[in-house]
């Protein structure tokens, strides 16, 4: 079959596929008062179902077999972005379409930042050590500040004996670096010296804006294991049951790429995020149950984050304000006002309608990797795709509870612990009684 009606075909399977998630349409606000009354039976997503999650898979499959196919020249490596994203989200054919990316890294010199920075994502994602031999030649021909620092990671974490490298070439090829977020993310990151973490009692004592409630996503560094998300009240204290335990709740802030916060699609950066309420996406791959609406300084105005009327432009002193002072001159606090600025947005706090099993045998294993956000694992009924559990609506209503505000207005703080392993609930407990001394 001719290679471009097969693709034709399988966009027509996938089309069907749609009939399988509710069609898009205008999206739902929640006040606290709703949000409080959801359960989780309120809710299906007919592609959780055994058939439907099948059906999704197979044409996907479907779809990366057939890009795969397609012989060298312009309509294949048109394909290359979307066959790559698939090949990630899935975990499938990742060694059939290996050979695809390394024959297509030396040539990303003469392509559009876009384009390089999708398949350098997709090295990132994929084939880390395999695409080391390429990335070196090649960084010190990309012009574009946002490819550069994708290749720059990549190149570090297949040897982390190219900082120097790095350090080095920053300047060289980009003399006006310190006015580009991306590039002082990167050196801050190959850096010789790292400065000591402050007290993260402080950090879980500051109140940001009193009165509102503050969300306190807990994560390691590299964002490989699963972290746990608290709540802390508009009364500054943290969220326990009748039994006087701690709510602590997995989540998971590691996207498919791996790559740092100020990238597109990156982790969740470290630092203040502003809450401004709770929906419903259309994205299929969150699904129905409401997210909390977490924003970036930046994407968010002065006012926003406020949350109220204020004279102030941003700058980083008005995002310094928001923590304590000891930790004013921590740089990997600032990640999250750096990637505002890179103009990352739409970084939420969501639960998923992705498959676990796609990602079994990691050391995040049952969460979900996406694109950015902070994610929550839910259970879906395999016969109806109706949910059974939800860890983020949990979550949701355990902040709307907290706040005792109307419009869920509040803060977010993604903040990194050293050590390895899952962020466990004797750590937090261990953090929130030392803030409370």
């Amino acid at each position: 079959m001719n290679s471009r009606l097969l693709i034709a075909l399988l966009a027509l399977a996938l089309a069907a596929c749609s009939s399988l998630k509710p069609q898009p349409g205008p999206e739902k606000r929640y006040s606290a008062t709703e949000l409080l009354a959801l359960r989780p039976g309120d809710f299906s997503w007919p592609a959780m179902s055994t058939a439907g999650e099948r059906a999704q898979r197979e044409a996907a499959l479907a779809d990366i077999r057939a890009r795969i196919a397609l012989p060298p020249g312009p309509e294949r490596d048109a394909a290359l972005p979307r066959l790559f994203d698939l090949v990630a989200q899935y975990n499938l054919e990742i060694d059939a379409a290996r050979p695809l990316l390394l024959q297509a890294l030396p040539t990303l010199a003469g392509r559009d930042a876009d384009y390089q920075r999708a398949l350098l994502t997709a090295a990132r994602a994929l084939y880390v050590a395999d695409a080391e031999p390429a990335l070196q030649p090649l960084l010190t021909q990309l012009t574009a500040s946002k490819p550069f620092a994708i290749a720059a990671y990549t190149l570090k974490a297949a040897n982390p004996g190219y900082a120097e490298f790095i350090r080095d070439l920053v300047p060289r090829q980009f003399p006006q670096w310190r006015d580009d977020p991306r590039l002082v993310a990167l050196m801050d990151d190959v850096a010789t010296v790292r400065l000591a973490q402050p007290p993260l009692a402080d950090l879980f004592a500051a109140p940001l804006r009193p009165g509102y409630p503050v969300l306190y996503s807990l994560q390691r560094r590299g964002r490989a294991d699963m972290g746990l998300v608290l709540v802390r009240g508009a009364d500054g204290r943290f969220v326990r049951d009748a039994g006087g335990r701690l709510f602590a709740q997995p989540q998971l802030a590691l996207s498919r790429s791996g790559l740092p916060g100020t990238i597109t699609n990156g982790n969740t950066p470290q630092g203040v995020f502003t809450i401004v309420g709770a929906g419903t996406a259309t994205n299929p791959n969150i699904g129905p149950t409401p997210y909390l609406h977490s924003k970036l300084p930046v994407e968010a105005t002065p006012a926003e984050f406020e949350h109220g009327e204020t004279p102030a432009a941003w700058s980083e002193a008005v995002y310094e304000s928001f923590l304590p002072p000891s930790w004013r001159g921590f740089s990997d606090i600032k990640e999250a006002w750096l990637a505002g600025r890179a103009g990352r947005d739409e970084l939420l706090v969501h639960g998923t309608t992705i498959n676990p099993a796609y990602y079994a045998g990691t050391s995040y294993f049952p969460g979900t990797p996406q694109q950015g956000c902070m994610i929550s694992n839910e259970d879906w009924d395999p016969a109806t795709g109706r949910l059974l559990a939800s860890r983020q609506l949990n979550l949701a209503q355990a902040y709307a509870a907290a706040g005792a505000r109307a419009d869920l207005a509040g803060y977010l703080v993604v903040v990194e612990l050293a050590g390895q392993g899952p962020v466990t609930q004797a750590e937090a407990r261990a953090l929130v009684d030392a803030a409370a001394r």
